[in-house]
């Protein structure tokens, strides 16, 4: 389904998209209709996908080699409500989400570097990468649940 990089981030920045409405639709029933858990349940939802999606951005961003203004860019935007959508469309038009996922060493000596033989090791083990995600981004997203949010629950 991933085969590419495109596809990976497109779907999350839709993901992220759609994240937002649910959670703009729960404040707007929070306020109209009296109902809170709305907002829990379209906020549990727009976080989780966001932490997935900047996961993503970090991932993809390793992979094509960005530098830190794009990668930076691709992260930020999921802070802006549907950012995240022309920013996909911006990445892909100047060529950043061009080509395959990096699996293999080549002559090119930022190979060698130790982030890029992780980077590697995991896109050979696709499982393994999409567990460690999904495990690193439940845990981040639990210890956030636990904190509680910005201002207390006031």
């Amino acid at each position: 389904m991933f085969r590419t990089p495109l596809t990976l981030f497109r779907t999350l920045a839709i993901a992220e998209a759609i994240s937002w409405t649910l959670l703009i639709g729960g404040l707007v029933l929070r306020a109209t209709a009296d109902l809170p858990v709305a907002v829990s349940i379209g906020g549990g939802i727009h976080g989780f996908v966001f932490l997935a999606y900047g996961a993503t951005a970090v991932l993809v961003a390793l992979n094509q080699r960005w530098g830190f203004g794009p990668a930076a860019i691709a992260v930020v935007s999921a802070v802006i409500p549907y950012a995240t959508v022309p920013t996909e469309i911006w990445l892909h038009r100047t060529g950043r989400l061009r080509g395959g996922w990096r699996r293999d060493q080549t002559d090119d000596p930022r190979d060698r570097r130790p982030i890029d033989r992780l980077l590697r090791f995991f896109l050979r083990r696709p499982a393994v990468l999409a567990l460690a995600l999904a495990a690193a981004v439940a845990l981040v997203f639990v210890v956030l649940l636990v904190v509680g949010p910005p201002g207390g629950k006031g």
